[in-house]
């Protein structure tokens, strides 16, 4: 598992000067508001100068100070409140700026999703799904449209999908309970990371059925439940995450497991086109 950036401040702590030593004291005792300041503010703060807070990120091995909050941020933002966020975010631009920002940051984020994703567990997810007995797809809050959207798909090609209902601790067991080995989870968590769905990745596991987690980093709650675990950048933009990537995942997900099913897919849309036809269902 990838060291976070506060792990690694807490593990060469020792051997940080005087003044190195104040900036690290600050950062893990007050990292979310060190992810919203400039390195000028950061040292106004703690009564040092900006230039012994830039040289604070360079000895952990960064190029400035803006990269090392990149990823500071990106270590903390599972446990940002909605107010620490629109705080980070876009402080100060205009509306010009903010979607020039918002949409190069989406491209940028696909790009590196594409860098990053495992081929092997993403072959390995597409034939689980193919093999299932039995596809539940579980999504809440944020995520809860990612996994909807799956199933839409997935249940054009597939007779056994189920869409696990979320809106409720005991009807999210009572749909769970029957899965076993031969059954396979495709669970999508994303910050700020659900405890519901890490308790029924848990119970899934514990029952030996199979999980595909598709979430953020090796830092997410559900990496180490899942067997095949699909990694999707998501970007803080304001109050929300942008999904943009996850998305972008999810469609070669689908298309990736359907083509193996190619001429019962083409059957079955065959004969929905033609119902679609028949009874007046698009313009």
């Amino acid at each position: 598992m990838d060291v976070t950036v506060l792990e690694r401040i807490k593990n060469e702590y020792d051997d940080f000067s005087k003044s190195h030593k104040r900036i690290a004291d600050f950062i893990l005792t007050n990292y979310e508001k060190a992810s919203t300041y400039t390195a000028a503010k950061f040292g106004t703060e703690i009564g040092i100068s900006e230039s012994t807070v830039v040289r604070f990120a360079t000895y952990l091995g960064y190029e400035g100070f803006p990269e090392f909050q990149v990823d500071l941020r990106e270590c903390i933002k599972g446990k940002l409140t909605t107010m620490q966020r629109i705080e980070i975010s876009q402080n100060g631009d205009n509306k010009q700026n903010i979607l020039e920002k918002t949409l190069n940051s989406d491209i940028s984020s696909i790009k590196a999703t594409l860098s990053n994703v495992s081929i092997e567990d993403f072959e390995g997810a597409c034939n689980a799904i193919n093999n299932a007995e039995k596809i539940y797809i579980l999504g809440v809050r944020s995520s809860a449209p990612l996994a909807s959207f799956m199933y839409h798909y997935f249940h054009l090609v597939y007779d056994n999908v189920v869409m696990i209902d979320s809106s409720s601790s005991s009807s999210m067991f009572e749909e769970l309970y029957r899965i076993d080995n031969k059954s396979v989870l495709i669970a999508v968590s994303f910050p700020r990371y659900s405890r519901q769905v890490v308790k029924a990745l848990q119970f899934v596991h514990d029952k030996g059925g199979k999980i595909i987690g598709i979430t953020d980093s090796n830092k997410s709650p559900i990496t180490g439940l899942s067997d095949y675990v699909l990694f999707a950048k998501s970007n803080m933009a304001s109050f929300m995450d942008s999904l943009v990537a996850p998305m972008s995942l999810i469609n070669a997900l689908i298309v990736a497991s359907a083509h193996e099913k190619k001429s019962e897919v083409i059957s079955r849309f065959e004969e929905l086109e033609n119902a679609w036809q028949q009874y007046d269902v698009y313009f």
